[in-house]
């Protein structure tokens, strides 16, 4: 029987109004280890858009536990899920608490003391050896779940969801990875799993939803879970479940969880659909994995999974299960981690590049203007169609202008490229979101300065969305023809043949992406930075050492720890950094990948200036910026 993502489905008893699930994820919204009103505001409009199950993010089920700064805990957060139970409700979505262990891939800077693991096998990452948890220890896990899952109960959530996902405890005792003991823990792998499900079930009794999420297949064969084993413990575990979820992931490569543009979407489908067949009905089963669009979310339902966590598809628009039901296309997710993703020490809070409102729904919403007005927006870039947007959605008048042919400015351009995260198609949605709100767009129209400041003497708004400009090269150019910038490249790939030195003096995405869109190409490309390895700032979105591992694979020849000292007739020459060593790239053509200068020759006093030509930064900055100024103006 054809089923519908907006389908209800029943579990325990409870009914979700859709199969759309909003898992589970790190927030840093909390307020210390608790959650927060932002929290509460955070899921509550997920549940407004329509999701069927809300499920928290994870609280540690023992003190000693302290994965992150704010990591939620469970023993204090009674009130807090309470608060989000009342505030979801209404809305008929169901809320699970996520509860968890990180065990030995945790970290022990607030709590100062050792890691709790199954063996003493230290965490790839950080290197810290943990100690080997004694039965004592097991056992105070075990009760830290039952009287988590009994705070959780006492605050009225639907259920509770357990994690033994890549960085889980549980996932921890599961593989022959990390487990490597000879007590019954380590002879039986599942032990401690069955008797946390049977302790929570216990607890909560047969009216609330007992859910699992379990990395199904840590990427690591020769020792870690498999699926064929991971489908005969979801086998035996079904009678205690009410709900399973299929993930990926493990000790090695806990990315593979949640990663970005590289990897195709659908990479769960196989495997989801393995452990589905498993279970043989007796349990209902979701899909997780860089679902993002919605026909692939659909098409799921049909033998893959009975649900579907769509999670970073509802931070890029909250109402997508809404805009599903209404046939309107949601705002897309490019899956580019850039600020989704916050297990990180600087604490950012959860956001979203093309959602200037993620993370911050306890703002006053957006308001009609008190006064409509005329407004000239100048630039179609991403920060020039969110004010747009936004402007006319509160009923002003606007226009916009953009020199190119094409609305999109920059993110047109760096959207080229192999596993590149498509900018496009949010300048492509926000395009249409502008025309259907009347915006007047006006492509190939040059504004001058003389415009500017006519559109001002007649009460005009005027807003700059005008980008940046090319940056003068900070080293020595003697033959022109053998300098490009990365926007030149990419859209005039011609100006370049033979070797290709991709110039990449800020570690970031780019140079990146540039190299190997141009060795996809066919070209000899060679990538150098001034930095000790490819691509440092690729790190928070966790894509630093598939990057690197790519690099090779595409025959990238790699110059670390350099910079470009000339680049003449004879080719490129850099230099040591260090030692002060040159090495010649012969006949090379450079790629310079520095960001661009503020384009600054529209500027007027009294006009507003966004994006990139105020400091060339990201996409999510430039949203911001265009969103703020169209809510106040």
């Amino acid at each position: 029987m054809s089923r519908a993502l907006t389908d209800p489905i029943t579990l325990a008893g409870c009914t979700a109004p859709a199969r759309v699930i909003f898992g589970p994820h790190e927030t840093n919204l909390g307020e210390g280890r608790r959650f927060s009103p932002r929290h509460v505001a955070y899921y509550e409009r997920r549940a407004r858009g329509g999701a069927g199950v809300v499920v928290t993010e994870v609280a540690s089920v023992h003190g000693l536990d302290h994965p992150y700064e704010r990591a939620p805990l469970a023993e204090v957060n009674g009130e807090g899920w309470a608060r989000i139970v009342a505030a979801c409700r209404p809305h008929g979505t169901l809320v699970l608490a996520g509860l968890g262990h990180c065990g030995l891939q945790g970290s022990s800077a607030w709590t100062q003391s050792a890691l709790w693991a199954p063996s003493r096998v230290p965490d790839p990452a950080t290197r810290e050896l943990p100690a080997e948890m004694s039965t004592t220890d097991v056992d105070s896990v075990i009760e830290g779940y039952r009287r988590a899952a009994a705070i959780a109960a006492a605050a009225d959530v639907d259920g509770v969801e357990l994690d033994a996902g890549p960085t889980a405890l549980l996932r921890q005792f599961l593989s022959g990875l990390t487990n490597r003991r000879e007590d019954s823990y380590g002879a039986d792998r599942l032990r401690l799993l069955r008797e946390v499900l049977t302790a929570v079930r216990d607890e909560l009794g047969p009216t609330r939803i007992v859910a699992l999420r379990l990395s199904c297949d840590e990427n690591a064969p020769w020792a870690g879970i498999v699926p064929d084993t991971a489908a005969a413990w979801a086998r035996d575990l079904a009678p205690l479940l009410d709900l399973l979820t299929v993930v990926r992931g493990g000790l090695f490569t806990p990315e593979t969880y949640r990663p970005d543009a590289h990897t195709p979407e659908g990479f769960n489908d196989d495997l989801c659909r393995g452990i589905r067949d498993a279970v043989d009905g007796a349990v209902p089963v979701v899909l997780q994995g860089s679902v993002v669009d919605p026909a692939h979310a659909a098409r799921a339902l049909d033998g893959i999974c009975d649900m579907v966590e769509m999670t970073r598809a509802q931070i890029a628009d909250p109402d997508l299960v809404r805009s599903i039901r209404t046939g309107r296309a949601p705002r897309p997710c490019v899956r580019c981690n850039q600020a989704c993703l916050v297990r990180d020490f600087r604490n950012p809070t959860v956001g979203c590049i093309g959602n200037a409102e993620a993370g911050r729904e306890t703002q006053p919403p957006v308001r009609p203007a008190s006064v409509a007005r005329d407004v000239l927006v100048v630039g179609g870039g991403p920060a020039g169609l969110e004010a747009a947007r936004v402007l006319a959605e509160r009923g002003h008048r606007v226009v916009m202008t953009e020199r190119d042919e094409d609305i999109g400015g920059l993110a047109l351009v760096i959207s080229a490229g192999r596993g590149r995260a498509d900018f496009a198609a949010l300048t492509t949605w926000l395009e249409r979101r502008c025309r259907a709100l009347e915006v007047d767009i006006r492509t190939g129209t040059e504004t001058l300065g003389t415009d500017i400041e006519s559109a001002v003497a007649g009460g005009v708004a005027v807003v700059l969305a005008t980008g940046g400009e090319p940056r003068p090269p900070t080293f020595p150019v003697v033959d022109g023809n053998r300098y490009v910038t990365a926007v030149e490249a990419l859209t005039h790939p011609d100006r370049l043949s033979g070797r290709i030195v991709v110039w990449d003096p800020v570690g970031g995405p780019v140079a990146v992406a540039v190299a190997e869109h141009l060795a996809e190409s066919g070209a000899e490309v060679h990538y150098a930075t001034v930095d000790p390895i490819a691509g440092s700032r690729l790190a928070p979105t966790g894509d630093l050492v598939a990057a690197n591992a790519r690099i090779t694979q595409a025959g990238i020849t790699r110059h670390l720890g350099v910079t470009v000292c000339a680049v003449d007739g004879g080719g490129v020459h850099l230099e040591d950094r260090l030692t002060g060593e040159s090495t010649l790239v012969v006949g090379a053509t450079v790629v310079d990948c520095t960001p661009p200068r503020p384009g600054t020759a529209l500027a007027r006093e009294g006009v507003a200036r966004i994006g990139d030509c105020v400091a060339p930064r990201s996409v999510r900055s430039a949203v911001d910026e265009g969103h703020a100024l169209a809510r106040e103006l």
